[in-house]
């Protein structure tokens, strides 16, 4: 039984569009080389690093925050919207190297809406 009202129609799912489910990241490397890729939402920042070919990112771990090797610097203007990292994180940035208060172990950060415009710098070298 239909509702008053209604017309049994129903609207077919409209794919979002790419700009709706990217967010550009821009990494730069020790020497100032700049990459700006797009980020898909709700993957990483190590992720899209590895996708896209970015040098410096090892990710030896895969992501699992049990290693340093995805260690860069987030850029002062987005550290607070970043956030701080985690206990877990913070005892694996102990291995990092040249760890400052911007480190983050890039696994660790998800790509949201927010962070569409994110830069980080990538270390000399990893851990």
């Amino acid at each position: 039984m239909a509702l008053p009202g209604a017309s049994g129609y129903r609207t077919p799912d409209v794919p979002p569009t790419p700009t709706e489910i990217m967010a550009n990241i821009t990494y730069i490397d020790p020497d100032g080389t700049v990459r700006t890729v797009d980020g898909e939402l709700g993957s990483t920042v190590m992720e899209t690093a590895i996708k896209n070919n970015v040098p410096g990112i090892e990710a030896e771990c895969g992501g699992a925050c049990a290693c340093a090797t995805c260690h860069v610097y987030v850029d002062d203007a987005w550290r607070a919207i970043v956030g701080d990292p985690s206990p877990m994180e913070e005892d694996m940035l102990d291995f990092g190297y040249d760890v400052k208060p911007s480190s983050r172990l890039s696994c660790q950060i998800k790509i949201t809406a927010e962070l569409e415009g994110l830069i980080v710098r990538i270390p000399e070298r990893q851990a």
